[in-house]
């Protein structure tokens, strides 16, 4: 599985924890791997936080992917 993104995060973003909600999830153990080599990759401190930017460039990506239609 091959992740290609480009993400800049300002380096003292705070995170409002009173608008988070927490979601147990499970993944196959290849995308695990995936995760985690991007996290190490970009130097992120926490697989949540490599997750919620995954995420983040996922939804970011289907919405312009949607706005040319």
């Amino acid at each position: 599985m091959q992740v290609n993104i480009d993400i800049v995060y300002m380096l003292d973003m705070a995170v409002d924890t009173s608008k988070m909600t927490r979601k147990l999830i499970s993944l196959p153990n290849d995308m695990l791997e995936t995760i985690s080599d991007f996290r190490f990759r970009e130097r992120i401190g926490s697989e949540a936080e490599a997750i919620r930017r995954l995420i983040e460039a996922g939804l970011k990506a289907l919405q312009n992917d949607n706005s040319g239609r």
